[in-house]
């Protein structure tokens, strides 16, 4: 399902993939700023989207924002039909939250994948630290 091309581990085998990151960060950047090109693959990540108030467009803002120094770790990912082999990265910033009235820091959680044809970029998960 995704651009990479290993080898799938066996069950009870560690699913983390060693090397990484799997995808040039500013080919996934530049990605997200074409229409249509996020999708959101597993259904955990379209309710984790939908509880933080996002859309595809805020989700490519968010990964436009990542630097390399925000690269975390890469695995295998499933979304009940198929696998991906995806990148994760924390991405930890300032918000301003008007019901507070105060800025806080707020960590993010996002991991994906490039689709095998490198004009997709496969979305799992999407979520704050909380």
């Amino acid at each position: 399902m995704s651009a990479f091309n290993g080898v799938l581990p066996k069950d009870g085998e560690s699913r983390k993939i060693a090397g990484g990151p799997l995808y040039p960060l500013a080919d996934v950047q530049a990605l997200t700023l074409q229409a249509g090109s996020l999708n959101l693959w597993t259904r955990r990540c379209m309710q984790d989207v939908a509880k933080l108030g996002f859309d595809t467009d805020d989700v490519g803002g968010l990964i436009r924002e990542l630097t390399k120094q925000d690269y975390r770790d890469s695995e295998w990912c499933d979304n009940g039909n198929s696998w991906a082999a995806c990148d994760a990265y924390t991405l930890k910033r300032l918000e301003f939250i008007e019901a507070a009235g105060k800025s806080f820091r707020i960590e993010y959680f996002l991991k994906f994948a490039l689709g095998k044809s490198g004009k997709l970029i496969l979305i799992v998960s999407c979520h704050t630290s909380s």
